[in-house]
């Protein structure tokens, strides 16, 4: 077997974007229903997703009622997310989230980055979610999920498959307390931090994550501005 082609990130979720939302991925399945338990109803709220992709959260979060603003930095991602039923309700912005975020000051009420972690140097965890924190309303939330650090034990990263064999974008190995840590030294508070593991009932609908059945998948941050 051939060892995985890495790319940097910008490029490999480029390529990704061709099947991204057709490979039956586990972990968004996983994810979801717990991004939803974290946000609570955010009906009539501005929030702004971080990381949005091909507005997998994005869109079903307008369809909720949220006023949402949706920044990613894969221009073939977006592309994909604008062409969606729905994507005319949100406001598309290409942004490269290691650059400061282009808003103000306590502008969202909700604030979401879903899967984006792995993707960002350790060193540079704290000024992130600082970043995070900055944009949220002082009484808002922040919700952050991550692929479960203890993926990176069975050799596991964002990864998907072309003709030309794995392709992974650029991940950083990190551990929990570097997530955890992370948040708190940008200055948040964590209000909830739950881990997810692989259960019968997902492995029974996604076969390919049945070899991680009871193995921690998804990390879910629920954070607060420290100024609330």
């Amino acid at each position: 077997m051939s060892e995985p082609r890495i790319l940097p990130t910008r490029e490999g979720y480029d390529r990704w974007a061709a099947n991204y939302d057709t490979m039956g991925n586990w972990l968004l399945a996983l994810e979801e229903p717990e991004v939803d338990r974290a946000l609570g109803d955010v009906a009539g709220l501005d929030l702004l997703d971080v990381g949005a992709g091909t507005g997998r959260h994005a869109i079903r979060l307008a369809e909720q009622g949220a006023r949402v603003t949706a920044v990613d930095f894969s221009e073939e991602m977006l592309a994909k997310a604008r062409k969606k039923p729905g994507a005319e309700r949100v406001r598309w912005m290409t942004h490269d989230v290691a650059e400061p975020l282009p808003f103000a000051d306590r502008s969202f009420p909700r604030v979401l980055s879903a899967l984006v972690l792995e993707h960002i140097s350790p060193a540079l965890l704290p000024r992130f979610f600082g970043d995070l924190g900055r944009v949220a309303t002082a009484d808002g939330r922040v919700v952050v999920t991550a692929m479960h650090p203890a993926m990176f034990l069975k050799g596991i990263s964002a990864n998907f498959h072309d003709e030309e064999g794995e392709i992974r974008p650029r991940s950083y190995v990190a551990t929990l307390a570097d997530y955890v840590m992370g948040a708190i030294d940008a200055g948040l508070r964590i209000v909830r931090l739950s881990e997810h593991s692989v259960d019968d009932t997902l492995a029974s609908r996604y076969e390919r994550s049945r070899k991680l059945l009871g193995w921690p998948a998804l990390v879910v941050m629920t954070l607060a501005p420290s100024a609330r």
